[in-house]
């Protein structure tokens, strides 16, 4: 089982469960303050009684997949990694800033449908929401910068277990990238889906069965990416790619029909809107950027890269602390160690 064993990756932990801790603290408050806040009269199937605890719930979630995902960065000494978390919390901080007008809106609506809520609600969770975002804001960049220790920690590993080849190096730093991405895509990938299946009302049930199916399936495929592109599998890719683009055209449609849909299906969306329109950005941006990875992993196969990212036991160079038998680091902005030779590329 890894620990983190020097100061800058327990600084990174121990940032990851403070921040943990506070938001679904805070989270969790604000839960169950809009729940008890609801009378018995508010129909089950009404939007805003189940957005809120979805858009809540899936926000909890974000934090909990944070920490496997700073754990699994520090095990395996991937900067790549490191670095995706920091942009991984901008995200999730995007999402806290959108949940202040969200909730109140929610609030609102409740009302001027004569249901009753708990007088004074609005009052008793708005500081929560106003402190989130910026408790996040500050751990953000405590973030970014243990990331830029950690990068110059990392650093040199790389040149252990590929020789000084530039170019080989290069691959390996697309290959991480690629792996780095499919973990980030998971998450986003399933916030979007739940939050559309559970909040959007009257979605057809064809519509729902096949969002539900893509769920499961694009799943699958995120797991089988990694696999082929470990075995330099070109059909494997070139099925995984085409999926992307699917995927790619699914979002699309889904943020254009947001805001492009007649009245009534308006009115299904708008109680989620901004958070789905958040996460919906977020993650065509996500799939662009692995479709262009994934283009460039396929190019580069069959040029070197292959044994590096599936031999445990290579020869040499390997980190002592890296129980895998092989690292995930990236080569140093400052270029190889002193005692390192760089071999004419």
């Amino acid at each position: 089982m890894y620990i983190p064993n020097t100061k800058w990756t327990w600084a990174f932990m121990i940032t990851a469960i403070i921040q943990a801790i506070i938001a679904l603290t805070l989270e969790s408050y604000v839960f169950a303050k809009f729940q008890t806040a609801l009378s018995d009269n508010i129909p089950e199937h009404h939007n805003e009684a189940r957005t809120i605890p979805t858009y809540l719930a899936v926000f909890m979630f974000g934090f909990i997949y944070q920490l496997v995902l700073v754990y699994d960065a520090l095990s395996q000494k991937n900067t790549i990694q490191v670095i995706g978390l920091v942009f991984y919390n901008v995200g999730i901080l995007i999402y806290a800033g959108i949940q202040f007008d969200q909730i109140d809106d929610a609030i609102k609506v409740l009302k001027n449908d004569n249901l009753v809520v708990k007088e004074g609600v609005w009052q008793e969770i708005r500081v929560e929401l106003i402190a989130h975002p910026i408790l996040m804001s500050v751990a953000t960049l405590v973030f970014a910068f243990i990331a830029w220790k950690l990068y110059d920690e990392f650093a040199w590993t790389i040149y252990k277990h590929i020789s000084a080849d530039l170019r080989l190096k290069r691959r390996y730093l697309t290959y991480q990238i690629y792996i780095a991405l499919l973990k980030f895509d998971f998450f986003f990938f399933l916030a979007f889906t739940v939050q559309f299946l559970v909040v959007v009302e009257n979605t057809p049930t064809v519509e729902l069965a096949l969002t539900a199916a893509a769920l499961v399936i694009t799943f699958i495929l995120l797991f089988l990416a990694a696999y082929w592109v470990r075995r330099e599998s070109v059909a494997g890719m070139i099925l995984v790619i085409t999926v992307y683009f699917c995927a790619l055209a699914y979002f699309l449609f889904k943020l254009v029909r947001m805001y492009a849909a007649d009245r009534v299906r308006l009115d299904d969306y708008k109680p989620a809107r901004k958070s789905l329109t958040s996460f919906a950005a977020l993650t065509i941006l996500l799939v662009i950027v692995t479709i262009i990875t994934a283009c460039v992993c396929t190019h580069n196969f069959n040029k070197g890269l292959k044994p590096h990212v599936n031999n445990k036991s290579l020869k040499g160079g390997v980190d002592n602390s890296n129980k895998t038998g092989y690292s995930n680091e990236m080569p140093s902005l400052s270029g190889p160690t002193p005692s390192s030779r760089m071999e004419i590329d």
